[in-house]
């Protein structure tokens, strides 16, 4: 299904019929010019100036599931309280639009006739407020709706609220449960559910291993010739390889079945399986799947909710754990890895598939691929359980190619410089609780994910070049008293 975004714009009768016809016809070729610059359809959807047409737009919102959020501007003044119904039922993302049909002030042309039609400054001001009022969760973007930032800013919001669409649909498989004894990938699925709207479901690995006695010979072998497209053979190995394809294959069918797009394992959960998923894991996650490493539901549905938000852009998003560091003086960074399952999204070159053992899960030497990240811009976002509310975390990086080869270390790898320098960054990451899962991403921003949180009304912290730490810890002090005293 297509997913679309409505432009809806204010206006009232007092005008005349004349005015609103010239409202309702701008209102139709700025949606359909904006939609041009845009990554989703803006469509023009009406020209509202009653309760009842307000009311009767956001009840049509809610249920067309085409629809993923609302873009509201008054092109001439609506008063706000004719508002007030339809955004108390609306349930999907808003943004509100500030902008203004004319870009400048036509010096021989205005009048009062101009001055009653193109009056967004004031109308735009008073349907602020009544969001204000109503304490809404809402974007608002400012500038005018020729220019390239407004578009940019525009776009990434829409990006943000097909996140929140796509969050609210989403089904997440875990084939056991977490390990043993760890805080990080523990959490209330429940509150997970209610608040990010995640189904998380356990399956038994015995259930896995039943589907994966069940694939054939002949899907192994096409899942073999995908992966001879996709990656360098490295290994002589094949019937390791083909033992990863049978996970793999069984692993979708599962997926497929329960419609599920994000999925968990644990290397102390792998009764009756040779290997741990590594190369299985990585095609998946490839392919838009999200992930988690020893159970944690949370960063699998968190790489599956960012993945469907990167469609279509340059760069890499994937599961991602923090390893070590390189500490010298001056050019500190961090090594990112895990032990197998790392998206092949991010990679400098093509990957190669490798067998090597693992050293952990006392099972046999699994397949996975190995390579370098693709150096640039981007986040690493953490979402965490502090207990009757969630928090996403998210920090600037740069992505580097590695300092040193590490010729013993078979497993992908990711090195980054994080923001403001590694040792304020750790500092403020643990004073936040981020945990040591997170998604890594050279494709979405830290704004996208902070539209994504106020959609959700979760807390967010960024941690940037500007950072304090001294000054980051009153921020988080301060958002614990505000999110404690929203709870009652």
């Amino acid at each position: 299904m297509e997913k679309v975004f409505w432009f809806v714009v204010g206006s009232q009768f007092l005008y005349g019929n004349e005015v609103l016809e010239t409202v309702a016809v701008r209102g139709r070729e700025m949606a359909d010019a904006m939609s041009a610059e845009l990554p989703y359809k803006l469509i023009y959807k009406a020209t509202v100036k009653t309760d009842e047409e307000i009311t009767r737009i956001a009840k049509e919102a809610n249920y067309d599931d085409s629809c993923c959020g609302v873009v509201t501007w008054c092109h001439t003044f609506s008063p706000s309280k004719m508002w007030i119904h339809g955004f108390g039922l609306l349930q999907k993302p808003h943004c509100h639009l500030a902008t203004q049909y004319n870009r400048t002030i036509p010096n021989d042309e205005i009048d009062m006739d101009f001055m009653n039609l193109n009056q967004a400054a004031h109308g735009d001001r008073e349907h602020g407020f009544i969001t204000a009022r109503m304490r809404q969760p809402r974007k608002i973007i400012a500038g005018y709706w020729q220019d390239k930032p407004v578009t940019d800013e525009l776009g990434a919001w829409m990006r943000s609220a097909v996140g929140y669409d796509y969050s609210h649909k989403l089904r997440i498989v875990r084939f056991g449960d977490n390990m043993r004894d760890v805080a990080v990938t523990e959490g209330d699925k429940v509150e997970a559910q209610i608040k990010l709207g995640w189904q998380v479901d356990y399956w038994p690995v015995g259930h896995l291993t039943e589907v994966m006695a069940e694939v054939t010979d002949k899907e192994i072998d096409e899942k073999m010739q995908e992966y001879s497209e996709r990656y360098d053979f490295a290994t002589d190995d094949m019937d390791t390889v083909r033992y990863q394809a049978r996970e793999e294959l069984a692993m979708r069918k599962i997926l497929g079945r329960e419609g599920s797009t994000a999925f968990i394992n644990n290397f102390q959960d792998l009764y009756g399986m040779e290997q741990l998923p590594g190369l299985a894991s990585q095609n998946m996650m490839y392919d838009g799947f999200g992930y988690g490493g020893e159970g944690d539901w949370k960063v699998a549905g968190m790489t599956a909710v960012m993945k469907k938000m990167a469609e279509g852009l340059d760069g890499g998003t994937l599961f991602m754990e923090d390893y070590t560091y390189d500490l010298t003086p001056g050019r500190e960074v961090s090594l990112g890895a895990h032990m197998l399952e790392v998206c092949p999204s991010i990679a400098a070159d093509k990957p190669r598939i490798e067998v090597h053992p693992l050293g952990i899960g006392d099972r046999q030497p699994p397949a996975r691929l190995v390579f370098e990240g693709k150096p640039g811009k981007g986040i690493v976002a953490s979402l965490i359980d502090m207990g009757g509310r969630m928090r996403l975390i998210v920090q600037d990086i740069e992505v580097i190619k590695p300092i040193c080869e590490m010729p013993n270390l078979p497993v992908a790898r990711v090195m980054w410089k994080p923001a403001p320098d590694l040792l304020t960054g750790v500092k403020c990451w643990i004073e936040a609780g981020g945990a040591h899962h997170t998604v890594l991403s050279t494709a979405v921003t830290a704004q996208m994910m902070e539209d994504w949180a106020d959609m959700m009304q979760i807390e967010y912290v960024h941690i940037t070049d500007k950072t304090d730490h001294s000054e980051f810890k009153k921020e988080l002090f301060y958002n614990d008293i505000a999110w404690k005293l929203k709870e009652f």
